[in-house]
């Protein structure tokens, strides 16, 4: 446009690059703020809940959001983010196919490490065995470990674990698996929550029926295997993988309407 010099006459000379250049870059930064909050806004939640119960809370969708947002205002375009474990999508179950199980028509999955050759197990038969257990799905922790000294004069019945099978007294996964077994067996298995300690209402809440685990077992015999599994159970919302794996030995099998019974 026509400007002044400075005798006051007027001109049809360009404007400088510099003056062009400080318009631009302020007209350019308010584009670029309109774009990002643009952009940013694919990601608003839909709902924002201020209660601050479930993963969806108001905290948790204003951080997300705000990761997002400062990624697109920091010149990284929507497509180019790295995925972030945090906004990750779960998937629909915990429990992974274990390579050499075989999975039942439950979700129970099983691996025969040894077959026995004794006595075998049916429902109404009393089981007597030993285990150990694992929070697989949580960094691998034992919370029911054999590591004592074993045989001879060492270990007497009482130091096994016993049920009577078809009662309720134990973990279903270990109700279904128990049945079929010979003495002298053992078997892994892998399993979630609906297979193994019972929870009051939806597992996420972490509230267990019976957190003493006196009445449905196997019950850890140690406070910190307690500890160590319950962390896992208790634990709220679904943050943290509640498989388990327990690896159990049929050590006899007290047959129903036997003397041994």
């Amino acid at each position: 446009s026509p400007r002044t010099t400075g005798r006051g006459a007027r001109t049809n000379a360009p404007v400088t690059a510099p003056e062009v250049s400080t318009t631009m870059k302020f007209t350019a930064a308010i584009l670029a703020l309109a774009l990002a909050l643009g952009s940013a806004s694919a990601f608003m939640p839909t709902r924002m809940s201020i209660s601050g119960s479930g993963s969806g809370s108001g905290i948790e969708s204003r951080r997300a959001f705000g990761t997002k947002l400062a990624g697109v205002v920091g010149g990284v375009g929507v497509g180019a983010m790295a995925p972030s474990a945090a906004l990750a999508v779960r998937p629909p179950k915990f429990v992974n196919k274990q390579e050499g199980f075989y999975e039942t028509k439950s979700g129970l999955q099983i691996k025969d490490a040894k077959q026995g050759t004794g006595k075998e197990c049916a429902v109404g038969d009393r089981a007597v065995y030993e285990w150990e257990g694992y929070t697989i799905g949580y960094f691998g922790r034992p919370f029911e470990a054999k590591g004592g000294v074993k045989g001879g004069a060492f270990q007497s019945d009482q130091d096994y674990d016993r049920f009577i099978v078809g009662r309720g007294q134990v973990v279903p996964a270990l109700e279904e698996a128990i049945v079929g077994m010979k003495e002298g067996g053992v078997r892994q298995l892998v399993f979630g929550t609906d297979l193994g300690y019972p929870f009051i209402g939806d597992e996420q809440e972490g509230k267990l029926v019976d957190p003493g685990h006196d009445k449905v077992g196997p019950k850890p015999h140690t406070f910190s295997g307690m500890r160590a599994l319950n962390f896992v159970l208790e634990n709220k919302g679904d943050n943290v993988d509640k498989t388990l794996l327990l690896n159990v030995k049929l050590v006899r099998v007290d047959q129903k309407g036997s003397k041994s019974f």
